[in-house]
């Protein structure tokens, strides 16, 4: 098992493709806190992220035979958690009757800011969840996962013009919010 703890993504992932539950176990301590952070930011709770959490690793072990070293794994990776976040969510939404979109606040509230930027701060998340849904997914992917344009553009499956389109129609929603603060703070 040390063997498996100095060894490389790649021969890891490799190793996994090819049943070696130690290596899955191995890459899954590897990334199981970005796959929870993932899954937090998307929902905005701990619980709930937990259980997207647990059905992602799941998917993951029944999936990692279809990565094809294409892409980074990270990359290939966050579509597979906000998937299962969405398929959490709608499953959810049936079961409980909530909403069919998360709240995110408490994921995108690190720190307790002062009672303002608290209630801007809900407001901007707001506006963000409002805006339509590849909008909200770029925007998701480019500030809050920290992608580039172009790691968002694989995991969407898109141009990465068509990310950085997405990215500035939701600023253009966006700007007349943080107009307003600026104006106030």
């Amino acid at each position: 098992m040390a063997e498996l703890a100095d060894a490389s993504e790649t021969v890891l992932i490799q190793r996994a493709q090819a049943g070696d539950r130690s290596a899955f176990e191995a890459l899954l301590r590897l990334h199981y806190d970005t796959i929870y952070r993932i899954a937090y930011k998307w929902c905005g709770k701990r619980e709930d992220a937990q259980d997207i959490t647990q059905n992602a690793c799941i998917k993951l072990a029944r999936t990692i035979g279809s990565y094809q070293f294409r892409s980074a794994f990270l990359t290939w990776l966050y579509p597979l958690v906000i998937n299962c976040a969405k398929d959490w969510a709608r499953s959810r939404a049936r079961h409980v009757g909530e909403r069919l979109e998360p709240k995110r606040e408490e994921a995108c509230l690190a720190c307790p800011p002062a009672a303002e930027q608290l209630v801007y701060a809900r407001q901007v998340l707001a506006q963000i969840r409002s805006l339509p849904e590849k909008q909200r997914e770029a925007v998701f992917l480019v500030f809050s996962a920290g992608l580039s344009h172009r790691e968002a553009a694989t995991v969407l499956a898109c141009q990465e013009s068509t990310v950085s389109w997405y990215i500035h129609e939701a600023r253009k929603k966006l700007r007349p919010l943080h107009e307003k603060e600026a104006r106030h703070g």
